[in-house]
Order: C-alpha cells, then sequence, then structure tokens
C-alpha cells in the first residue's frame, strides 16, 4: 500500500495565488478505492491556511469587483479552455481519488460549460428602478457579497466547481474553495490551471482538507459573508448552526435525497428500466438524486423486475482508468462499510432479488454488486435514510394516492420521477410530490440546463442552475431619490 498509483502528483494549496503546502507540514493520504494503494499524500490545510486564504480573498475583493466585468470573464473563459484541455488528466485524478470510470467522466466538460456560460453573463447582473413613489425615483442595486466559501462533494467536485465558482466570481466575489478530504486531486489541479488562467492573487483560494478544522473555520468567519455547500444533510444542519451563531452569513444548501421512481401500470416499460437502472448505477450509486425507490404498479411489477435486475446485474466492474469499465467502487472504507450495513439492514427486512454482496475480500477494492430489495416495508431504515451506493427498493402499489403517500413518506425532497402515458395522472401526481424536481417519463441525473435545481424538506434549501445562482451571491440594496419641485 505503499507504492503511489501515478507519478508526479504533488497537490496544494492555493493562497493568495501561490501554490503553497500547509503551513503545519500536515498531510493526508489519498489510496485508490479499487487498489487501496496510495494514490497521493494531501496537505492538510490547517486554521492559519484557513484564516489566510479568507484574507486573501477579503484583500482581493475591492479590485476584483471594481474590474470590467468581461476582464473577469476573459479570465474564467481562459480557466475553461483549460480545463477542457486537462479533461483525460481531471479524469485520471478522480479515478484514483474515489474511483469513477474514466468512462463515465464528463465532469471536466461540465465544469468548463459553466465557465463559459457565466462569463458572459454579466450582462444580467440588473437592477430595477421605479417612479412609483411620488415626489421620488427608485432603483435597487445588485452587489456581491465578498468573500464567498464554496464546500464542495466528493462525488462530483470538479463539477461543482464549475456551478458554484464560475457564478460567485462572475458577479464580483471572491472565492474560498474546500474540496473534499475523499477527492481533492482534480481540484487540487485545477487551482493550477487557475494561475494559468490570469486570475489575480485571492480572487480564487482553494483548500484541501477535512470539515475540521477548515470546513468549520470557513462556516464561523465573520468575513466570509455568503457560504454555499453540497454535500450530506448532517453537516449541512452543522453549518447552518454555525451561521447561526456567528454573523448570519447567508447558507445555500444542497442535501441529500432518497428519491423515489413511480411507474404506474401504462408506462413505456422498457424505457422505465433502461432509466431507472442508470439512475442508481450512475458513479456507482453515489448521487443525491438517484431514485433509489422505485415504486411499481402491481399489474407490471413481475415484468419491471425481471428486466430490471436483469440489467443491474450486468454492469461491468473493475479498474476505473480502464474504458471498458462502467462501474467503479464506493469511494472509500468509510463509504463501503456504510452502505454493506444498509444492506445487511435490508436483507432483514426486505427480499434480497439482486446482489447483496461486497467484493473487498476477493477484488481488494470497495467493490460492491448492484443490488435489489424488494417488499421491504417503508418504514424500514433503508426505505428512510439515503444510503448513497449502488443499492435499490422496489415495492408495488395499486392506487395513485397511495404511492404519492408512500413517495412524500421521507424528510428528504430533492428529486422524484413519474412514469406513465396518462399527461393528465403524470401532472397531478407532479403536482402532488413533495420534491424540487420532477422527472415525467425521464429521471435523474437528466436536468433541464436552465431549471432551478434543488430541494424541499431536509434536501436543502436555494435553488441553483444558470438562470439562478449568480442570484444567490448578489445582495440587493434600494436607493430612493427625492426630486424636488422648482
Amino acid at each position: 500500500m505503499a507504492s503511489q498509483e501515478q507519478e508526479g502528483i504533488n497537490p496544494r494549496l492555493l493562497i493568495n495565488g501561490e501554490l503553497v503546502e500547509a503551513s503545519d507540514g500536515k498531510t493526508f493520504p489519498i489510496y485508490s478505492p479499487a487498489t487501496r494503494k496510495l494514490s497521493a499524500l494531501v496537505p492538510e490545510a490547517s486554521a492559519d491556511d484557513t484564516n489566510a486564504a479568507v484574507a486573501a480573498a477579503k484583500a482581493a475583493f475591492p479590485a476584483w469587483s471594481a474590474l470590467d466585468p468581461t476582464k473577469r470573464g476573459a479570465c474564467m473563459k481562459k480557466l475553461a479552455g483549460l480545463i477542457r484541455q486537462h479533461n483525460s488528466e481531471l479524469a485520471q485524478l478522480e479515478a484514483i481519488s474515489m474511483g469513477i470510470p474514466v468512462s463515465n467522466f464528463h465532469y471536466a466538460h461540465t465544469c468548463a460549460f459553466y465557465f463559459d456560460n457565466y462569463a458572459e453573463a454579466w450582462p444580467h447582473i440588473q437592477g430595477q428602478s421605479s417612479v412609483n413613489t411620488p415626489g421620488h425615483v427608485t432603483m435597487t442595486l445588485r452587489q456581491p457579497y465578498g468573500v464567498v466559501a464554496l464546500i464542495i462533494p466528493w462525488n462530483a467536485g470538479v463539477h461543482f466547481f464549475g456551478s458554484k465558482a464560475a457564478p460567485a466570481l462572475i458577479t464580483g466575489n471572491t472565492v474560498v474553495v474546500k474540496s473534499s478530504e475523499k477527492a481533492p486531486l482534480a481540484v487540487a489541479r485545477i487551482a493550477e490551471l487557475a494561475i494559468e488562467a490570469g486570475f489575480p492573487p485571492g480572487v480564487i483560494n482553494i483548500l484541501s482538507g477535512h470539515g475540521v478544522p477548515s470546513g468549520q473555520i470557513l462556516s464561523r468567519h465573520m468575513d466570509v459573508r455568503c457560504l454555499s455547500f453540497t454535500g450530506s444533510f448532517r453537516t449541512g444542519q452543522l453549518i447552518q448552526e454555525e451561521a447561526a451563531r456567528t454573523n448570519l452569513k447567508k447558507v445555500i444548501l444542497e442535501l441529500g435525497g432518497k428519491s423515489p421512481a413511480i411507474v404506474f401500470d401504462d408506462a413505456n416499460l422498457e424505457k422505465a428500466v433502461e432509466q431507472t437502472q442508470k439512475s442508481v448505477q450512475s458513479n456507482s450509486g453515489q448521487v443525491c438524486m438517484a431514485n433509489t425507490r422505485i415504486y411499481v404498479q402491481r399489474g407490471v411489477a413481475e415484468r419491471f423486475v425481471s428486466a430490471f435486475t436483469k440489467r443491474f446485474a450486468a454492469v461491468k466492474d473493475g479498474d476505473p482508468l480502464a474504458k471498458e469499465t462502467n462501474h467503479g467502487p464506493q469511494a472509500d472504507e468509510v463509504q463501503y462499510r456504510n452502505v454493506m450495513r444498509y444492506i445487511e439492514q435490508g436483507k432483514a427486512s426486505g427480499k434480497l432479488a439482486v446482489g447483496g454482496v461486497g467484493k473487498l475480500e476477493s477484488k481488494n477494492g470497495f467493490f460492491i454488486e448492484p443490488t435489489v430489495f424488494l417488499d421491504t416495508p417503508e418504514t424500514a431504515n433503508i426505505m428512510k435514510e439515503e444510503v448513497f451506493g449502488p443499492v435499490v427498493n422496489i415495492n408495488t402499489f395499486d392506487t395513485e394516492d397511495e404511492v404519492i403517500a408512500k413517495a412524500n413518506d421521507t424528510e428528504f425532497g430533492l428529486y422524484a420521477a413519474v412514469y406513465t402515458r396518462n399527461i393528465n395522472r403524470a401532472m397531478r401526481v407532479a403536482k402532488a410530490l413533495e420534491s424540487g424536481y420532477v422527472g415525467i417519463n425521464c429521471t435523474s441525473p437528466l436536468t433541464g440546463r436552465d431549471l432551478p435545481f434543488g430541494g424541499y424538506k431536509g434536501s436543502g434549501q436555494g435553488r441553483e442552475g444558470l438562470l439562478y445562482s449568480m442570484d444567490n451571491f448578489l445582495e440587493t440594496k434600494s436607493l430612493i431619490i427625492q426630486i424636488d419641485d422648482e
């Protein structure tokens, strides 16, 4: 376990335009979840490093926010091109840190898309004006917050770097990004590309490390005025609590899911099988909006289950660096053990139809067979809690009202799907589902690129998306101007 997967990997922190080691010299190891061999040693950002990054962002803010937005956009365009050029390298870094197969990696392109799009979005930073107050002209200004903290998850770190940093930067904010300790390598490489793209020192700062101390300090920091986080429900709660105790910074949260897919007896079963299987198998089930609960109307349940289990069991797991692999391991041992714990609970509460086997002993990596449970009681833990692995529960239903009640019986509400050829039923169910996103005859990870994304209930607060994310990083100031009579 001491040999490195790849030579020449030297991740560093980006603070005030410089690539540096941790101030106290501490590092933490990243192991390939497919082989358990050492991939790299990563600097662990200290409290001093975190405070230095915020101070650098604060110092850079006045000049960056005053800069012609076309010049801000030029840096972003340059970074987008560099990210595209290094797509293969970024894919390999993600494969050896959190295990996503290179064949499934598309996040460099989505990241670059966000930087390209927002680089040209500055004309939409607009206030409004009014003459509805007699004797006065009124207007609003949209202005950046200042220092924005971005805490991004491990399952799609490159994607979330783009979706959060790009709108924050074009609106004139400076950013401190904290990558996940499970998958810091690709984001650390982007730190190098950010320097090459010409961003002024302090505008983008990138830290690697754990939630304590760096994530906690960013949540508490009095100079951080806005924080966007994607990750677990529990961590989101902690961030919200820290923000409330300190300066009431604005917090945007995109948290977990327990997404239901509802398949009625008039649905296109072939399409429903194909799409729901892809949803829960994507990234080895490590996706917040995966449809991990599937409800099938009783008359077609047997056909659906037969086709779904056959398709789900046919994935090809193996070396994530191999192009033929389409199913990678869980991100690390913690994730592997957690998913296996839920699988054992599932065996006790429901009927195992396929899978249910961990391959740590046989493959020396954190691979788990795609797993399907049938007839699981709605009260079981595995029906209520986010597993974040290649595990799906398929239950049956008889009536529309029954399945809506079951689908909504969760504290999560991120994504839901309904399959039916009856448009009236589709719209009734979509309106009734307590979910921030509903697919009709389609499911996650498909989203409309110009629609808002976010959750109901415990799945978060706020919305992100091409037409919405800039609003997250802009304050509104009202001006009233009195016009005196001559």
